[in-house]
């Protein structure tokens, strides 16, 4: 899974599968999902990331162990994903 917010649109994006996007569906106003060609999520986008969760740039995951581990996101999103 990778994980990449580009502070300069707006946009936090969360890759679950490193495959090609077939498909992309905008659920909601402004989260976009992505869908492989077998119609799987692959991916999820979503726009104005700032106005929709506190601090975009920051991330906290658990591992398996229940332990939380702060970690930062800052990168520009890969031409690999179209964006």
């Amino acid at each position: 899974m990778k994980i990449t917010y580009d502070r300069e649109v707006d946009v936090l994006r969360i890759i679950f599968r490193d495959v090609t996007i077939d498909e992309s569906d905008e659920q909601k106003p402004g989260l976009i999902f992505d869908y492989d060609k077998d119609g799987n999520v692959v991916g999820l986008e979503m726009l104005d990331a700032s106005k929709k969760i506190t601090e975009p740039e920051s991330l906290e995951f658990a591992l398996a162990s229940g332990k939380s581990v702060p970690a930062l996101i800052h990168e520009k999103p890969s031409e690999k994903y179209g964006k």
